[in-house]
């Protein structure tokens, strides 16, 4: 039976890392002191301010262990800590993790959820330097990932202004037909599901973080206000429209959405899903949702992934917030997104 220690030392091998003992705690450019101590020390940039965010990854609310893999818990967790890091026009640097786990998870689930969270560490281009462990009757892990972006160059939510045109990145919904489907598979059927349909699960299971993206809008001061679609378009839209003071109109038909595949047609009627309202409201798509001064249109056409982006709308005076059909017809566009307290 594995002790803290031992337990530590599986996490600070398991994932790229600094300051084990396997590597004689050796620093890094910007960490002084890594894991092994009571705390990490990190050394600011010359030219940096950090960006700072944590995250919370349940089990039974955000995963359930008998149904997602665990490499794909240990991914997504780590995935989804760092979204917001791009979202603020910032590089991912650092990772600190805290994971509270029952003893029988300590052998080949947490060496699976370690490779999955390996894989994304060097996807994102993280490094853990500590953290915590703890023991406790289901899984839970709170991950703080700290970024570093040029002086004054973090993009908010309060930027946006009049005029201003609003861009996503992506297909949004995908997510959400990835959750409909592992809901609706049997608890024993979904390693099964999942090697039939890894294309369609992909989003849900193993979310893709526009890094580069969020980096280059926020270096070139190409956005005026970014947020990632975490909680859903409708929801998170609301957010920075907000925190921006400013309405907003999009149009329905631009909306980049899932497409629902004739293999899932079957699950699609059941359930009755819409790709539209998917888009509108399903969470867990981590894309980026930002605000662009008309000047910058043409700057933005050499940012990274730009063909997978899609303008959706516009910024406005006022508060509201509209969604227009295909005849120019408005209404309000309600907060329909996730909320852990609905």
């Amino acid at each position: 039976m594995d002790g803290e220690d031992q337990l530590i030392e599986k996490l600070a091998l398991g994932v790229p890392s600094i300051g084990t003992r396997a590597a004689r705690r050796i620093a890094a450019p910007g960490v002084q002191l890594g894991i092994g101590d009571d705390a990490a020390v990190i050394v600011p940039g010359r030219n940096a301010d950090f960006v700072i965010t944590c995250d919370a990854f349940l089990e039974g609310v955000h995963f359930l262990a008998g149904r997602h893999p665990a490499d794909a818990v240990g991914y997504k967790a780590l995935a989804r800590a760092t979204s917001d890091i791009p979202a603020m026009g910032a590089k991912p640097r650092w990772f600190l993790l805290t994971l509270a786990l029952p003893q029988i998870r300590t052998g080949d689930w947490l060496a699976d959820f370690l490779r999955g969270m390996r894989r994304a560490a060097r996807e994102l281009g993280l490094q853990l330097i500590g953290g915590d462990t703890t023991r406790f009757a289901s899984v839970l892990s709170s991950i703080t990932v700290l970024g570093e972006v040029a002086p004054g160059h973090a993009v908010t939510r309060a930027g946006a202004r009049p005029g201003d045109v609003l861009y996503v990145s992506g297909r949004l919904g995908r997510a959400q037909l990835g959750l409909e489907m592992m809901r609706n598979s049997a608890a024993g059927e979904t390693a099964s599901l999942i090697r039939r349909e890894s294309g369609l699960l992909r989003q849900h299971l193993y979310p893709r973080i526009r890094t580069r993206l969020g980096e280059r809008l926020g270096n070139r001061r190409i956005a005026s206000a970014m947020i990632d679609v975490s909680d859903g378009l409708s929801t998170d839209l609301g957010h920075l429209c907000a925190a921006s003071g400013v309405g907003a109109r999009i149009w329905a038909e631009r909306v980049p959405r899932v497409e629902i595949p004739a293999s899932q047609s079957k699950l699609a009627c059941k359930r009755k899903l819409d790709p539209l309202q998917m888009a509108l409201h399903g969470g867990d798509d981590y894309e980026l949702l930002f605000a662009v001064p008309r000047r910058r249109a043409k700057e933005l056409r050499r940012a990274p992934e730009f063909r997978d982006l899609t303008a959706i709308g516009e910024i406005e005076r006022g508060s509201r917030v509209l969604l227009l059909d295909a005849d120019g017809r408005a209404k309000p566009l309600r907060p329909r997104g996730w909320d852990p307290f609905r």
